[in-house]
């Protein structure tokens, strides 16, 4: 099931590895085509509570297969799209098939382990999302590069057809759960303390993802080659890795608050260093992996200490608002790709400082709303 959410991850986040390329074998500028990340993200965002509801009843093995399969489909749809339109609709697919995957892999994983290690179970699954962003992603823009866009996603295809047979062997039968409708699953929300978490969440992926999409031409305006974006998303996922670990022990010890406070501030400094570096023509490598680093640190600490302020808020409905957490990263990233994509034809600096400057309001909007979320 790690597996399956590493897919997940690569699936949603390898495009903007190959970009550039993508845009000009389907006749699109680089900024259109990076809403083929916005319309993923999307997708995931809206569907996700409405799968959850229309698939509540499945056999918990036959929605996983038939989820991974359907995300193995629609990647390879990606691959062999004709047209940009047909490729938005194909991630739109791919989305759909995420969003049906990755929360009940962690519900199952939880129940597969047991009280004792579900919590070990959770970070597992869940890790390979951020794993992802580590070497997924990374591996994408070189199999791109050395193969073309189209075999990079069918690579990815062939990763979620492959988890899905073995799913089918190797997961035992498990029930479905009761039906529970959509008005009822979004009751929550009505809660002041949830209404002031989730769009804190949406706001400081926006910020995190302003850049992303477009980090191959971000990258180059500080000097790093398309032939070394590797390298440079390879340390921005080091960072994430970090940054989630680093945060989840961080949060038990001083708050959340306190760690999401530090983590905008790194994400801000990150962005605003590479904005500074892109502006004066400044050539660093070795700055520029360190600010790396520290933009994926800052952009994925945040996803801990906000479950742990959701659950805090509302114990009761904690997988319902743990997914939706994961629908607000995703219109986070969406709306991120969009700034990015309003910014980029003003260069790679005013894209950094836009970025920048949305985490440090992240940061303020914290603070101003520590008291109803509580």
């Amino acid at each position: 099931m790690a597996l399956g959410t590493f897919a997940v991850g690569t699936d949603a986040f390898a495009v903007a590895g190959f970009l550039p390329d993508l845009a000009s074998d389907l006749g699109a500028s680089t900024a259109a085509a990076g809403q083929a990340v916005t319309a993923f993200a999307a997708a995931y965002a809206l569907l996700s509570p409405v799968l959850a509801t229309l698939t509540a009843r499945l056999p918990r093995r036959t929605l996983l297969v038939a989820a991974l399969t359907g995300l193995g489909v629609a990647n390879l749809a990606s691959a062999l799209a004709p047209t940009f339109a047909a490729l938005i609709a194909a991630r739109v697919a791919a989305a759909g098939a995420a969003a049906a995957f990755t929360p009940n892999a962690g519900a199952v994983a939880a129940f597969l382990a047991g009280p004792e290690r579900r919590a070990r179970a959770l970070a597992v699954v869940v890790g390979g999302l951020t794993v992802a962003t580590a070497l997924g992603v990374p591996l994408g823009d070189v199999v791109g590069e050395l193969t073309g866009w189209r075999w990079a996603l069918a690579a990815v295809a062939a990763l979620a057809l492959l988890t899905a047979a073995a799913l089918a062997l190797l997961l035992p039968a498990l029930p479905g759960n009761p039906a529970v409708p959509l008005r009822e699953r979004l009751a929550v929300l009505r809660r002041p303390a949830v209404r002031a978490v989730l769009p804190l969440t949406v706001l400081g992926m926006t910020a995190a993802y302003t850049v992303y999409a477009y980090s191959v031409p971000a990258l180059a305006a500080v000097g790093i080659g398309e032939s070394d974006t590797a390298w440079a998303l390879s340390l921005y996922g080091l960072g994430a890795v970090l940054g989630n670990l680093a945060s989840g022990c961080a949060t038990d010890r001083f708050g959340p608050v306190r760690v999401l406070s530090t983590g905008y501030l790194v994400l801000a400094a990150g962005l605003g260093g590479l904005g500074l570096l892109a502006a004066s023509g400044t050539r660093a490598p070795a700055l520029v992996g360190l600010l790396a680093v520290a933009w994926g640190a800052g952009s994925w600490c945040q996803t801990p200490p906000q479950q742990h302020r959701l659950i805090a808020a509302a114990p009761q409905e904690a997988p319902l608002v743990v997914a939706l957490n994961s629908s607000a990263i995703y219109i986070g990233i969406g709306s991120g790709t969009v700034f990015g994509g309003l910014t980029a034809h003003a260069g790679a600096a005013t894209m950094y400082a836009t970025a920048a400057a949305l985490a440090a309001v992240a940061a303020a909007c914290l603070l101003a709303t520590v008291g109803r979320a509580r």
